[in-house]
């Protein structure tokens, strides 16, 4: 059994994205890591980070991405599909630069890979989320924010990314997939909030251009403004050791409110979604309620 991973990225330096952290943190379980590395910003140093990691299992393909508006809705799975296509493994394990697994999960993981190798019913292996925000001893617990997704795939059935490079599909229909007891952290809302502003802005620009970008972003603040963190899940386990040093250097605290005044409001405050949340997590045992799920996950895998 081989098992290779896969991600893409671009501009992950200038934008505060671990993608070094992301890449060495499943490497221990990779027989070979595929990185599609598109053309940066002047300075933007991700290709030069990632070759610094000196690890023979990685393979750079150097890409260009669409710089046209819209093309967002589909330069994320393009480049998505540039790595898996070159994945020789029998798994391809997927990690996007915000996405980080901790050291404690990867015996498992290797052991379910290892069990489910020969049942080709299984398609893709479904991981949990946590989802940090603002800092990294807050997540969110909503129903506005996805409990799990794929993560791992079959290789050589005809798996493609889908939609914005959220997840999978085979043939245009939903791959079928057994649960694996193992969590992603998702650390894409944690970073100063200058430059979370500045990853929001770039994000848009891929889905609207540059014309409507700069006309949205003219009277906003140059800074993020997270909300008020207290209403949050506090996160007392621990981080992935790759993580160590990138938490380390965290300095935007004294820009976060820990105190409750912000007025800043997101989808995931609104009354239904604060309703389906306390239903969800009081009544169902965390289950969502109606939550789109992009899989069929398989009983008694």
């Amino acid at each position: 059994m081989k098992i290779s991973g896969f991600s893409f990225t671009k501009n992950a330096d200038s934008l505060y994205y671990p993608v070094v952290e992301s890449i060495r943190s499943i490497l221990p379980l990779c027989d070979e890591f595929i990185v599609a590395v598109g053309k940066g910003s002047p300075g933007d140093r991700t290709r030069e980070l990632i070759q610094a990691i000196r690890d023979p299992k990685i393979r750079i393909i150097d890409t260009e991405w669409e710089n046209q508006p819209g093309s967002g809705t589909h330069v994320f799975g393009d480049q998505t599909n540039i790595a898996l296509d070159a994945c020789t493994g029998d798994w391809c394990f997927y990690l996007q630069s915000d996405e980080v697994v901790h050291e404690r999960f990867i015996p498992a993981i290797r052991k379910r890979c290892e069990e489910l190798f020969h049942d080709i019913s299984v398609e893709g292996l479904l991981f949990f989320y946590r989802h940090f925000w603002g800092d990294y001893d807050h997540y969110h617990v909503s129903h506005k924010w996805y409990p799990r997704e794929i993560r791992i795939v079959r290789n050589r059935i005809g798996v493609r990314s889908w939609g914005d490079a959220q997840s999978f599909r085979i043939d245009g229909r939903k791959p079928r997939v057994a649960a694996i007891n193992a969590e992603i952290f998702h650390y894409g809302w944690v970073r100063p909030p200058s430059l979370m502003q500045q990853k929001n802005k770039e994000m848009e620009r891929a889905y609207l251009g540059s014309v409507a970008v700069e006309k949205m972003y003219a009277t906003r603040s140059p800074s993020f403004d997270y909300g008020p963190m207290n209403k949050l899940a506090r996160f007392e386990g621990t981080h992935p050791e790759v993580m160590r040093q990138w938490i380390a250097k965290m300095d935007w605290k004294d820009q976060l409110d820990y105190q409750g005044k912000s007025k800043a409001r997101f989808n995931h405050d609104k009354l239904k979604y604060r309703l389906l949340t306390f239903f969800e997590q009081k009544l169902f045992g965390g289950r969502q309620i109606g939550g789109f799920r992009n899989y069929m996950l398989l009983k008694n895998k």
